[in-house]
């Protein structure tokens, strides 16, 4: 039955194989690890079949299963809330090796943090350390709630509605940010285009228009000597550094696994 699953989804996803693994092992209610190890002793599901058609359908995995694993976290996710990709953990890798004592009492702010993404998997590395997530979607935001109480940080995150950081005051050591950076006119598969959020995925003709909103206000939002980390596309390294350049800041940029410029780390120039 997987391979056969397997065989069908290879029209509509890169990853068949693993697609129908975690769809049957959600029909059966057990970890994936579980299935591989002993295939043998379950019994096929009667739903799996269903839950293939809606994968056939282009509907996400992560919204057919009600998560996606990221860094060291789970994240319930569903319709209205981005769902996490691998390469922003670039962002958390960046963020952890600017910060020298991780049992510091720091403030981080998470712009755009859909289901909690970045912010509560910083958390889960930073025991003393206390965050605000902002998002302009109800939607994610009741995710990202949910997520932070079920990872027992419901004490030190807060999520607020807004629009990136315009109702917020500074002093925070770290930010973190992943915007929409897809230019509008760019095609994208069924499954992102058809399903997840397009505000959280567009960002006008050239996709740089929320990076000329976010950063000029940076420099009021950090606290003397923070950081900043900012998600971008491959392509954007250079025109997204000019807009940090121009408002003061020292850019580096570091890769994802695959080699692509994947997050932009300010400081103060």
């Amino acid at each position: 039955m997987l391979r056969d699953a397997a065989r069908r989804l290879a029209g509509v996803s890169d990853t068949a194989r693993l697609d129908a693994e975690l769809l049957m092992a959600h029909a059966l209610g057990v970890e994936r690890q579980a299935l591989l190890l002993d295939p043998s002793r379950f019994a096929v599901p009667a739903d799996f079949d269903a839950l293939v058609e809606r994968r056939l359908a282009s509907e996400p995995v992560a919204y057919i299963v009600g998560y996606r694993d990221f860094w060291t976290i789970r994240l319930a996710v569903g319709p209205g809330a981005l769902i996490p990709r691998p390469d922003s953990e670039t962002l958390i890798e960046a963020a952890l090796e600017q910060i020298g004592d991780k049992d510091a009492p720091l403030r981080l702010l998470d712009l755009g943090t859909g289901p909690g993404t970045l912010l509560l998997a910083l958390l889960s590395e930073l025991p003393e350390a206390v965050g605000v997530g902002i998002d302009a979607s109800a939607a994610a935001l009741a995710f990202a709630s949910d997520n932070a109480r079920q990872l027992g940080l419901a004490d030190r995150a807060t999520f607020r509605e807004g629009d990136w950081g315009e109702r917020v005051g500074g002093d925070f050591e770290l930010i973190l940010c992943n915007p929409p950076y897809i230019a509008d006119a760019e095609q994208l598969m069924p499954d992102v285009v058809d399903h997840e959020p397009a505000g959280a995925l567009f960002a006008g003709a050239d996709g740089l228009g929320d990076y000329r909103r976010i950063v000029p206000d940076l420099p009021r939002l950090l606290a003397p000597g923070g950081v900043a980390v900012m998600e971008i596309g491959a392509t954007q390294r250079i025109a997204v550094g000019r807009l940090a350049e121009a408002a003061g800041f020292a850019v580096h940029c570091r890769q994802d696994l695959g080699g692509r410029d994947r997050a932009l780390v300010l400081t103060r120039a």
